[in-house]
């Protein structure tokens, strides 16, 4: 699918309910990945978010050095123990990135089991369901960030999950399927639903199978007998580097599938499932997915035009060229722009739709 030039202005985010949601990600003093990212955007879509951080660096790693602590599962444990005991553990959603090690993800895991059974015990009729939006964050481009040991334990977790963000390589982690065609993507997708449950399935970018300068985000939310309801929508690729990038767009589902799913009247409805007779291009899901890959598209446009700018300039000036702080300088210059991004966060214009997406097509 391509651009056809026909914008659809984004729906109203008012009246949304207000919501509380415990984003467990990593931190930076400086720059926009983990924490700094999803806290930024969430709030600026009328969520009120409480961080709590599972790494305090400096820097990301990126820059090929950094300072800072990874916090041990321990301390994870206690910060959530001392929100309970203030009463601050009422949250509605609960939003997970990165994570370092096993243990530090089976903690997360805990703090999830633990946050969905407070609000289904003390939960009335109508009520708005508990949510969990979990970024699976292990690698990418054919690399790990973790160790191997993750991802039985984040396997272990997809039946608890409400709504999985995985990237391409994360997915052939979790299914142990090879994402070389799009037939293998229908088979990754029909696997979660069918394997674990997992209601709703958004993988953020697939290249390898396109090859023609686009890539394609794919959904899914599982019908009441646990088949795929898939779209996709494809969009040109922008030339990086751009870090963060997969925190943005998890944050920016978490907003957006929240407003979708309360305009569609489903917070109440376990994980906030659709009807069986909603097609796959009108579900909140395909929705939220839209005005996520919108409001990306601009920041990134922005982001890389800065960053051409300031390389250009650093390369023109020669500026510290046999520098030990030349990749840092360079790294610095494609941070995401986003506080220069407000509007396009907020308001973005939607210009890639989603199309049907079935086992040997891809709607295209």
């Amino acid at each position: 699918m391509t651009d056809t030039g026909q914008s659809v202005a984004p729906p109203s985010t008012d009246g949304v309910p207000v919501t509380r949601v415990l984003s467990i990600a990593s931190h930076v003093v400086s720059g926009y990945v983990g924490n700094s990212v999803s806290t930024f955007v969430m709030q600026l879509l009328g969520l009120e978010v409480c961080a709590l951080n599972t790494v305090q660096f400096s820097n990301h790693t990126g820059y090929g050095a950094w300072t800072g602590t990874r916090i041990p599962p321990s301390e994870i444990d206690a910060l959530y123990e001392g929100l309970k005991k203030n009463e601050l553990a009422d949250f509605d959603m609960l939003a997970t990135g990165y994570v370092p090690g096993d243990e530090g993800v089976e903690a997360v895991g805990k703090i999830a089991r633990d946050l969905k059974s407070r609000r289904e015990s003390g939960g009335e009729e109508g009520q708005t369901k508990f949510f969990w939006v979990l970024d699976p964050v292990m690698g990418d481009s054919g690399k790990l960030y973790v160790s191997e040991k993750v991802v039985p334990v984040y396997k272990q977790l997809l039946p608890l999950a409400d709504l999985i963000t995985p990237n391409q390589y994360e997915v052939e982690w979790l299914t142990d399927i090879k994402l070389v065609s799009l037939d293998d993507v229908a088979s990754a997708l029909t696997k979660l639903h069918a394997d674990f449950r997992t209601p709703h399935i958004i993988i953020s970018s697939i290249q390898s199978v396109l090859n023609n300068g686009e890539f394609v985000c794919v959904g899914s939310s599982m019908s009441t007998d646990g088949k795929p309801r898939a779209f996709s929508i494809t969009a040109p690729m922008l030339k990086g580097p751009f870090v963060g990038t997969g925190d943005m767009f998890a944050s920016l589902m978490v907003s957006r599938f929240r407003h979708a799913a309360a305009d569609a009247s489903l917070l109440d409805k376990p994980s906030w499932m659709s009807p069986d007779n909603i097609k796959a291009t009108d579900l909140p899901l395909a929705r939220a997915a839209e005005m996520a890959l919108a409001s990306m598209d601009r920041v990134l446009k922005k982001t890389g035009e800065a960053r051409d700018r300031r390389v250009k300039a650093l390369d023109e000036n020669d500026y510290g060229a046999e520098s030990p702080l030349k990749r840092a300088r360079y790294m610095r210059a494609a941070e995401l722009r986003l506080v220069q991004c407000v509007e396009e966060v907020r308001n973005p214009i939607v210009k890639y739709t989603a199309k049907e997406f079935k086992e040997g097509m891809l709607g295209l």
